[in-house]
């Protein structure tokens, strides 16, 4: 699904997708009547029919229409946009607990390696991470688990990286994430998650940044398992 599709998301859209979801379709397909489904949304059947076209058409849910009803189930998009608002009203009412998140060591596209040594992000980086990173990234494939968690990484404490101008070239923004990574008993700090605006990746990925190659400060190789720790936002 494509991140204006989510953006574009309303209210009455989320309700009647958490509405499925706590009938079951973010484990499975259920079966569900437009009848029913208008009962609980206060809403018409036309209303309710309406609802799940632009969900499923926003790649949000699945839908296999039967003759007395149909079957539907959440995508991962779906999935994805619930655990978001999850960790909102997380933010709202629970202690502040932070985020933890895994994967194996992979080697990523080196792209990390030029970008980061521009003058325009390098200055923001000394300026607002207090340090200068090594010319390149950590790249982490995440477990399974952690795909479902990293919905939750926009409600952790954050620095923006503001997007700049070299010529007629223009830089994107990025978000770093202050983090402690954790690998085979080991500890490493100062580190961010960088999460550029534009970016390849897909929601299985991360890159992190530090002051040293964190290949070497820790000794790490393709395949090998680390932690990433995250403390969430405060007021």
């Amino acid at each position: 699904m494509s991140e204006s599709a989510v953006s574009t998301l309303g209210h009455d859209e989320l309700q009647a997708l958490k509405t499925v979801a706590l009938d079951g379709a973010l484990s499975g397909s259920v079966k569900v009547s437009c009848a029913s489904l208008a009962d609980r949304l206060d809403a018409s059947n036309q209303t309710a029919s309406r609802r799940l076209q632009e969900l499923e058409s926003g790649g949000l849910l699945d839908r296999e229409i039967v003759a007395d009803g149909q079957w539907v189930s959440l995508t991962e998009a779906g999935e994805r946009t619930l655990r978001s608002e999850y960790a909102d009203y997380r933010q709202l009412f629970e202690e502040s607990a932070g985020l933890s998140l895994s994967g194996t060591i992979t080697t990523g596209m080196g792209e990390g390696k030029h970008y980061i040594s521009l003058p325009g992000y390098e200055r923001q980086f000394e300026s607002e991470l207090g340090y200068t990173p090594f010319p390149g990234t950590l790249n982490l494939d995440l477990d399974e688990p952690s795909v479902r968690s990293r919905p939750e990484l926009s409600a952790q404490a954050s620095v923006a990286i503001d997007s700049w101008e070299d010529g007629d070239r223009t830089f994107g923004a990025a978000t770093c994430y202050p983090a402690r990574l954790e690998a085979d008993g080991e500890t490493y700090e100062p580190t961010h998650v960088i999460v550029p605006d534009r970016t390849h990746h897909d929601e299985e990925h991360l890159e992190l940044i530090a002051p040293e190659k964190l290949r070497d400060a820790l000794a790490l190789d393709d395949g090998d398992t680390v932690s990433i720790h995250l403390s969430e936002a405060t007021e």
